[in-house]
């Protein structure tokens, strides 16, 4: 089951290292100050915690803004799915 809601950013674990596209941040960021974030991320929900493997851009954009939560599709899975995403 998938679930659409706002997220702290700072329970947000991002395990996988990521360089961004300064400049699609920077767009990203004035795009979401305008208009709000129109596309949820992808987060994993594992024993209650959340990881997330995409949506680097918009996850830094609203870092960036200061933003103290993000639109966030989630998706509950056991461990065994979390690993697949690690290896």
């Amino acid at each position: 089951m998938v679930r659409i809601q706002e997220i702290p950013l700072k329970d947000i674990r991002r395990p996988l290292p990521r360089q961004n596209d300064q400049n699609k941040v920077k767009d990203l960021m004035e795009s979401i100050a305008e208009i709000g974030q129109q596309e949820p991320i992808d987060v994993l929900e594992v024993d209650g915690q959340y990881y997330g493997f995409s949506g680097c851009h918009r996850y830094e954009a609203c870092q960036r803004l200061g933003k103290e939560t993000i639109l966030a599709r989630v998706r509950k899975a056991p461990k065994s799915v979390l690993q697949m995403h690690l290896a």
